[in-house]
């Protein structure tokens, strides 16, 4: 077992601990605009490029795997970084989806995490979040924009991670 950190004190559930719940409601809230975002794009929409040294679509989805499997190295205690290239729209897609559920997982368990709570949220989800908008951008240079959406009604739960969620209650 691992040594408590100051996001999961000893004597506490780590699985119960608010600040770990947040965190999982952070992923939740990733995964139902990430799939907002990365739904019923146009073909090539993964190439799609804005201007010289912008990331196309493709990359930043490549990126946002990349950042939340170094997001569960570092809560493990085994900080590793990735350059992945990326792979075909429909399977970095797959990929989005099946590391934010690993992540969710570890969170989920009564594993201590081997970094503070707050260092996770303000690096890899925080960025993560980021890179999710600026793929909504892109949809929209590339004339293919989704609706928006008041997420504050949006039926996001805690430990729904997947690509299957809940269907807007309020789109404009």
């Amino acid at each position: 077992m691992h040594e408590p950190t100051k996001s999961t004190p000893a004597h506490s559930n780590p699985a119960t601990d608010p600040k770990r719940e947040l965190l999982r409601h952070s992923l939740a809230t990733l995964a139902y605009r990430g799939g907002k975002a990365l739904r019923n794009v146009p073909d090539n929409f993964a190439e799609f490029q804005a201007g010289v040294g912008v990331r196309t679509p493709g990359q930043i989805l490549a990126h946002l795997g990349d950042l939340l499997d170094w997001a569960l190295s570092i809560a493990t205690g085994k900080r590793t970084w990735h350059d992945s290239q990326p792979l075909p729209w429909d399977r970095e897609v797959e990929r989005f989806f099946a590391v934010l559920q690993k992540f969710d997982d570890f969170l989920a368990s009564r594993e201590s995490l081997q970094s503070p709570i707050e260092k996770l949220f303000q690096g890899p989800v925080a960025d993560a979040l980021t890179h999710v908008g600026q793929i909504g951008i892109l949809r929209r240079l590339a004339q293919a924009p989704s609706k928006g959406e008041s997420y504050y009604d949006a039926e996001i739960a805690m430990g729904r991670v997947g690509a299957d969620q809940a269907k807007p209650k309020r789109e404009f």
